[in-house]
């Protein structure tokens, strides 16, 4: 089985209704909203005149958002139609940014440098069958004393079936998990249809493999909401804008966790 070329036919084929979608709001995008946050901007700090490598970055909002902000970047992506959008929307947008299109891990084949921020975020390792290449990645491509930046669904959330109403998976990495799927998140009736492959990480997996390859934890935080409307069976808050929860779970599940770690200055102290 050929993960790799799959996931890139799947996100090839949902890049057109992505860009089209209300979800993404591209227009509004382009007259200067920010696709980041307020988890991701908190974490990140003050950006401006940093490098930012930001990793499986989608067709490039979240990358020139940071552009905007001052930073220095890089946008890595495996699907080709997402990586040329990515380039005609920093050049609508008229911020500087690099896009190369590439598997996540075959970077050091593409690129040579390292950054001071790495940061990636909401539906990405899922997407990968080994944390410890990725963590290497991370780790290889940042600064000594670089900070990596990283928001992600909670591994809990991905242990509900599609409608939030039983145990459909394993909380740990038992294999690779194959769906066929029609429409997409951003668009539910959208006239798509593709196949993925993906795989569940526990918290301890993630963790694990940052600490492993030379990251020393800052921070972990773990939010009661989704700042995404992109799961069945959500309502958002009446009291907060674009915090969405499963309606009949409430506030009881993690559905968001964020990590900053910090490249050690040396791997072997003496």
């Amino acid at each position: 089985m050929d993960y790799i070329e799959i996931n890139r036919q799947s996100w090839n084929n949902r890049t057109e209704t992505h860009l089209n979608s209300s979800f993404y709001d591209v227009s509004g995008f382009l007259n200067g909203k920010t696709s980041l946050n307020e988890i991701e901007l908190n974490l990140l700090g003050d950006v401006k005149g940093k490098t930012i490598l930001h990793l499986q970055c989608h067709f490039g909002q979240d990358t020139i958002s940071l552009g905007r902000l001052g930073a220095k970047v890089t946008g890595i992506d495996l699907s080709d139609k997402a990586i040329a959008s990515a380039n005609e929307l920093a050049e609508k947008a008229k911020t500087p940014a690099r896009f190369i299109c590439c598997d996540i891990y075959d970077l050091p084949s593409h690129l040579t440098e390292q950054f001071d921020i790495v940061f990636t975020s909401y539906g990405t390792i899922g997407w990968l069958p080994d944390l410890d290449k990725w963590a290497q990645i991370v780790s290889g491509f940042l600064k000594p004393g670089g900070k990596f930046v990283f928001v992600e669904f909670h591994p809990v959330v991905w242990m509900f079936d599609d409608n939030f109403e039983k145990i459909g998976y394993n909380y740990f990495n038992t294999g690779p998990i194959i769906e066929n799927q029609t429409g997409t998140y951003a668009d539910r009736k959208a006239p798509i249809s593709q196949e993925s492959v993906g795989w569940n990480h526990s918290t301890s997996e993630v963790l694990n493999n940052l600490l492993k390859n030379g990251l020393e934890l800052n921070s972990f935080d773990e939010f009661d909401y989704s700042p995404y409307n992109c799961f069945n069976n959500t309502i958002e808050s009446d009291t907060e804008p674009k915090k969405y929860r499963i309606k009949h779970l409430d506030n009881k599940i993690p559905m968001i966790f964020a990590i900053v770690a910090t490249k050690k200055n040396s791997l072997h102290p003496s």
